[in-house]
Order: C-alpha cells, then sequence, then structure tokens
C-alpha cells in the first residue's frame, strides 16, 4: 500500500496511509450520497485525509445534518438523489450561505460542467485534490456570487 507522509501539523505527524502530501485537511465536509456504498467508502477516504465529515442519503437529511451542525465548509453531493436533486440542494443552502463551495458528483459527466463536477467512478487522489482546490478558493462556488 502506498503509504506518504501528511506532516508534522497535520494529524499530530502520524501516517497517512494513500494520502498525498497537501491533500490533507481538517475542514468540515458534508457529504450527500444516496447509495450506502459509495458514500461509506467517500467518507472514509476524506476522514482518512483529515477531514471532519457528516453523511446523508438525501437532500433532506442533508438540510437537517446541515442546521444540525451550523453549516460546513464544503458539501460534496450527488447530482441525483431521491427526491430533491443535488443542484437543487445546493441552490437552497446557498440561500442561507451564498459563500459555501459545492463539489457535485454524478455518473453522467458528459452532461455536466467539468469545473464544478466530478465524475464517477474517481480515484482517491482525484477526489481528494478537488475537495482540496475547492476549498483553497481554486474551485468554483455558488454561480451568483463574484
Amino acid at each position: 500500500m502506498n503509504q506518504e507522509w501528511a506532516g508534522e501539523d497535520a494529524h499530530e505527524g502520524r501516517w497517512q496511509p494513500g494520502v498525498e502530501a497537501g491533500l490533507h485537511g481538517g475542514e468540515t465536509i458534508l457529504l450527500v450520497e444516496d447509495e450506502a456504498f459509495v458514500r461509506e467508502v467517500t467518507c472514509e477516504v476524506l476522514r482518512s485525509a483529515g477531514y471532519q465529515v457528516s453523511t446523508a442519503a438525501t437532500a433532506r437529511e442533508a438540510r437537517r445534518e446541515y442546521e444540525r451542525n451550523g453549516g460546513v465548509d464544503c458539501v460534496i453531493t450527488d447530482v441525483v438523489l431521491p427526491g430533491e436533486s443535488g443542484r437543487k440542494l445546493a441552490e437552497r443552502l446557498w440561500e442561507e450561505a451564498p459563500q459555501l463551495k459545492v463539489l457535485f458528483v454524478t455518473g453522467y459527466a458528459e452532461q455536466m460542467d467539468t469545473r464544478d463536477c466530478l465524475a464517477k467512478p474517481f480515484s482517491t487522489t482525484v477526489l481528494l485534490r478537488r475537495v482540496r482546490m475547492l476549498l483553497d478558493g481554486e474551485g468554483r462556488k455558488n454561480p451568483a456570487v463574484a
């Protein structure tokens, strides 16, 4: 297994399996994914990189989790969810928090703008790079906010 050092200040200087230097973080992420296996694996990847992760299977659950947490630094949401879509969820959350960073995930990438969407399936490294870029301000946020 590929093991890389995450740095002295990250995770009290512990080894982080498979996490490239510079891809770790401590921010809070709300992960919204209706497929349990995908949600669990993605959550574990994010947590192994040091992120604080809350999960939800639907947009309704995600809004409750968002309110319970008092907000988050980033939302990662599947575009296609039961009931309300991930896009609609983002629009509702942007009403409350216009600066909220959102990464959309989909198995239908050909129908999406690749600047704000991650195509399934994705690798651990690609996921962590896209999250880090978004959190560092290099990704796309609410289109209504300049």
